[in-house]
């Protein structure tokens, strides 16, 4: 590494915000993609089966917010993840459509499993698996990029915004159960089978659906929800499907007649297991539930003229974790006699030792409307505890947290909880002292100026 980009590295990492003010009117235009793989592609980044059918076809929503800065563009995708280098390149991709720099572009997936998982060099540290079906992806990549563009060009104005929230009953409960020892007694996965664990209490969760829309006068323009859980009933069969919270957000758009965006919060503790044995009817179930409170959220908002609005983005680093070196990694990647979803897990923490070992950092972002409303941005499959804390340091601002940014790290879970054990940790790619660095980040982000 020269030194010219040694002190490139070193700026961004020690940049401590970027903060954005508009001063002309504010336009929104709205882009909307297919995003289906073909039959045969691999699903979940060949951790379940290749596709064999579709039951939903899968799209990627977002809306694009244009003031005299930079534009702003904010994306959902109903993807499992988009980690490292790839959310690097849909970041680009989807910048130079929207005329504006990678660090104003946030891309989250939504986190379902009968759907793509995007990880490029785990795939070139195994060509023998199919994790992803690269010209998929880039046709994928390309569709999204070429509707944005296309949006562009018939943005509306955005005078006044509103912002809501209610409660979802009956989805969302801890996936770690504790014991009275404090250490994790059990998994509740999306799907829980064992009676006994979907009797214990929900636990700690954001029971919490966040609305927040764009109005040109008296015409909404697009509605963003958010609410935290993992987005599973039920998957591994072959069938594409974006799942419950998908069927939620295109019922309430047909309904609407306005284009819906879902983002799923920090979930990556928190699953519909109470709630869910598997049962295919209780997709549907959960469909409702997550639907109903998408309605009553915008049932009484509180509606205000956009005077403002800031961009922040903070350059982070979280180092890997160091009880698992390259090295050793490498020599399961390379072990046939192991299972491939132990060698695919083990690839895809290289490829973000790798993504470390070269100083690129993970974007953490965040938008304010007015001065009141905040929409936080974080990577991986962060904790509950993250959200919670966010609301908790901010408590007079209406704020809404999307997780699942860049998937590079895994599981991000809180410090104790690689002490108090359970499944998480065992994915969780960055080391326990992160929970320190991204508090700091996220009380940076939301602070007011």
């Amino acid at each position: 590494m020269n030194s010219s980009t040694l002190l490139t590295l070193t700026f961004l990492l020690v940049c401590a915000l970027t903060t954005l003010h508009a001063a002309q009117p504010c336009r929104l235009a709205v882009f909307r993609a297919d995003v289906t793989p073909p039959v045969g592609a691999p699903l979940c980044g060949g951790l379940v089966k290749a596709v064999e059918d579709v039951s939903e076809p899968l799209q990627a929503l977002g809306v694009v917010l244009l003031t005299d800065e930079k534009p702003i563009v904010l994306c959902a995708i109903d993807f499992c993840e988009i980690r490292g280098a790839d959310h690097v390149h849909w970041r680009d991709v989807l910048a130079k459509a929207a005329g504006t720099t990678p660090e104003r572009v946030a891309v989250h997936a939504l986190h379902q499993h009968n759907v793509p998982l995007v990880d490029t060099v785990a795939q070139l540290l195994l060509p023998e698996i199919s994790i992803i079906d690269t010209a998929a992806m880039e046709r994928a990549l390309a569709g999204v990029a070429a509707n944005l563009e296309a949006a562009l060009k018939t943005p509306k104005p955005v005078t006044h915004i509103t912002t809501g929230a209610a409660k979802v009953h009956q989805v969302a409960s801890n996936r770690r159960v504790m014991g009275p020892d404090g250490k994790v007694i059990g998994v509740r996965t999306s799907a829980t089978k064992d009676a006994k664990l979907r009797e214990a209490p929900e636990g700690t969760i954001d029971p919490m659906l966040k609305t927040i829309s764009f109005w040109n006068e008296n015409q909404k323009l697009a509605v963003l929800h958010y609410y935290a859980t993992h987005p599973m009933s039920y998957y591994g069969d072959g069938v594409v499907s974006s799942d419950f919270v998908g069927i939620a957000r295109e019922q309430r758009t047909r309904d609407d007649g306005v284009p819906h965006l879902y983002f799923t919060g920090c979930g990556g503790n928190v699953t519909a297991g109470k709630y869910n044995d598997g049962a295919r009817e209780n997709r549907a179930r959960l469909a409702d539930r997550i639907y109903s409170a998408m309605v009553e959220s915008e049932k009484q908002p509180k509606r205000t003229r956009l005077e403002h609005l800031q961009w922040r983005v903070k350059p982070v680093l979280l180092k890997p974790d160091l009880n698992f070196s390259e090295e050793r990694m490498m020599k399961i990647v390379s072990n046939t006699a192991t299972s491939n979803a132990v060698r695919i897990g083990a690839a895809m923490r290289v490829a973000y030792i790798r993504q470390c070992a070269v100083g690129v950092p993970i974007q953490f972002t965040s938008l304010h409307l007015n001065d009141d409303v905040r929409l936080l941005h974080l990577p991986g499959e962060s904790f509950i505890e993250y959200q919670l804390f966010a609301q908790q340091e901010f408590p007079d601002a209406f704020v809404a947290t999307a997780s699942y940014g860049d998937g590079g790290p895994g599981y991000i879970p809180l410090e104790r909880s690689f002490l108090e054990g359970g499944y998480e940790p065992t994915w969780a790619f960055a080391a326990p002292g992160s929970e320190t660095v991204i508090k700091q980040t996220i009380s940076d982000l939301l602070r007011k100026p």
